[in-house]
């Protein structure tokens, strides 16, 4: 008779002193024997957090899931991991995602689970959980929490992050008071979920749609609509039976899959923190992808969605008009889809979209009259980043994304936040802002401040953008001609270390094109003068992190985190 090749049996199919110990400590809150038949044990890795109020519901999410398990013939096994939460977690969350990677990892590797439904919505909890869990490439589920409803103030439709950008600016022009302020705060997040704008949260869902490892409809279903539970309890019927089938995640997240999810990145006018994010989640599962994949991939891809803070709507309405599904079938239809990559649900992903509708085109448009032409990440390279940089055609100006202007730098968000509200400050709308010591070891962690509120004495004269360039990143929430991600980052010595008050710096977006106007021989002799910033912090985590994080353009992951260990099973811990 052959043996099951499932993990959980190598614990609770034993009969010996160890067996004993593993059931008997699992018996302890009313599981009876016939639990340990041999089915299939499920882990629910579970993000919930009060602290992350994006995934506050998470508890309710997870009931569906158990319930789903258990009608398809699993053993749910619920267990927390370290969740991000982008609104509270100083420095940023981007610094702890891969320390909550490491957490999924070995909570998935040490304990007896057969396969995982992974439970994520805010930014950063959505890569970390799918890094992890991809280390060890067992069958997989994430399910997304899904989006607040709509924001409503004064009889019109605002949105996380780009209202707020927006509303910030106001008030600092004087044109809002702090009292309506303050009202718009009550107004703009009324429900349970993440960020309702295409931002990285619903960014990421998307991505999770478009990679095959979530249901058909993942990204978008509203938080407190109850086919986000239908969905969730399909997710724990499905996992059982991907188990059953082997369907491990290293068949589903294949190069053609990253491809696929890389053009319908452009095609909602996704969040630039999908480049890191992706790039990470690839390398740890084996695949190798970096930043010229992006510009291949990226290539003749039109944004289709009409949503802020490249457009007007909110998830909601991208919901209603069919979300995900129309926007990969117009991909499909017009030879940007790799149909064949298979997903979660057991099917080609052609499958799940080939029939899905459209109920309003002014949300979701057709690919041959896109809301907004060739716009997917631009990849922009030059001696001022030898390594990559990265733009987002579909929220820039297109008057500023062939520029030449004179840098005004900053040498740190504190320099920057002590001299950006000066009258004195010499600077005009044809300046190019440049911010240093942001990127993943200068920050530590490299955090959403790319789009550098503009200097309030433009603001008052009308000036709405300018071209902005750091290390840093950018909320998916954000908007503006911002250069972001620029490699090698300024910590590391890059060219970025080195610009001055009054270089002349060139944008052309077209050619790819990001040059510093300095001579090399100058740029030798201040390079020989640079001096590397002492890290923030030299101990614990913040060590760890700074010492070995990667680049930008490699996911920002540990070193040693890249590459898959696989599902091993650790020795026993008597």
């Amino acid at each position: 008779m052959k043996k099951p090749k499932q993990r959980s049996v190598q614990w609770f199919s034993r009969q010996d002193i160890y067996g004993f110990i593993y059931r008997s400590w699992t018996k302890n809150r009313g599981v009876p024997h016939d639990q340990f038949d041999g089915r299939p044990v499920i882990g629910i890795c579970n993000t919930w957090s009060e602290l992350t109020p994006c995934n506050t519901h998470f508890r309710v999410l997870a009931e569906h899931v158990r319930n789903g398990i258990l009608e398809a013939g699993g053993f749910p096994l619920e267990f927390p991991v370290m969740s991000l939460g982008e609104t509270l977690l100083r420095p940023t969350a981007m610094l702890y995602r891969n320390l909550a990677s490491m957490d999924v990892e070995e909570s998935i590797r040490g304990n007896p689970l057969d396969g995982v439904v992974l439970l994520a919505g805010c930014d950063k909890t959505t890569p970390a959980t799918l890094m992890g869990a991809a280390s060890i490439d067992l069958p997989t589920i994430l399910v997304s929490g899904g989006p607040m409803l709509s924001g409503k103030y004064r009889g019109t439709d605002i949105g996380s992050g780009t209202n707020v950008w927006s509303m910030s600016e106001d008030l600092r022009a004087g044109k809002i008071s702090l009292d309506e302020f303050h009202e718009a705060e009550s107004c703009m997040h009324r429900s349970h979920g993440h960020c309702m704008t295409m931002g990285t949260a619903s960014t990421m869902a998307s991505m999770v749609e478009a990679l095959g490892v979530g249901m058909p409809g993942n990204a978008a279903i509203p938080a407190v609509d109850a086919r986000r539970n239908v969905l969730a309890r399909m997710a724990g019927r499905r996992i059982v039976e991907m188990v059953k089938e082997n369907l491990v995640l290293s068949k589903i997240l294949t190069k053609p899959a990253f491809e696929n999810a890389i053009r319908a990145l452009g095609a909602i006018g996704g969040s630039t923190n999908a480049v890191i994010h992706l790039t990470a989640i690839a390398r740890r599962i084996g695949v190798e992808l970096g930043l010229d994949d992006f510009a291949r991939a990226g290539r003749g891809v039109h944004t289709l969605v009409n949503l802020m803070p490249s457009g007007k709507y909110l998830m909601e309405d991208f919901y209603y008009a069919g979300g995900l599904p129309t926007v990969l079938r117009e991909l499909g239809e017009n030879n940007l889809l790799n149909r064949d990559s298979l997903t979660v649900n057991g099917k080609a992903i052609w499958d799940n979209v080939k029939d899905a509708p459209c109920w309003n085109r002014d949300v979701i448009f057709p690919f041959k009259k896109p809301f907004k032409e060739n716009t997917g990440i631009s990849v922009l390279r030059g001696n001022l980043a030898p390594d990559g940089a990265i733009i987002k055609p579909s929220a820039a100006t297109p008057a500023l994304m062939k520029h030449r202007g004179r840098a005004v730098v900053f040498e740190s968000i504190e320099d920057f936040h002590r001299r950006i509200d000066d009258p004195n400050l010499d600077i005009d709308e044809r300046c190019v802002m440049v911010l240093k010591n942001c990127g993943p070891k200068g920050y530590p962690g490299m955090a959403e401040v790319g789009n550098m509120p503009l200097p309030p004495k433009l603001l008052r004269k009308g000036v709405t953008d300018m071209v902005r360039i750091s290390d840093a990143r950018m909320s998916g929430t954000a908007y503006g001609t911002v250069v972001l991600h620029v490699c090698p980052e300024a910590a590391a010595g890059g060219t970025l270390a080195l610009v001055e008050n009054g270089d002349t710096i060139e944008l052309d977006v077209t050619k790819g094109k990001l040059h510093l106007v300095v001579a090399e021989e100058i740029l030798s002799k201040r390079r020989k003068a640079w001096k590397a910033p002492k890290p923030h912090l030299e101990r614990g985590y913040w060590k760890l992190y700074h010492d070995h994080v990667l680049q930008s353009c490699d996911g920002a992951d540990l070193d040693f985190l890249v590459g898959k260990s696989g599902a091993f099973v650790p020795r026993d811990n008597h």
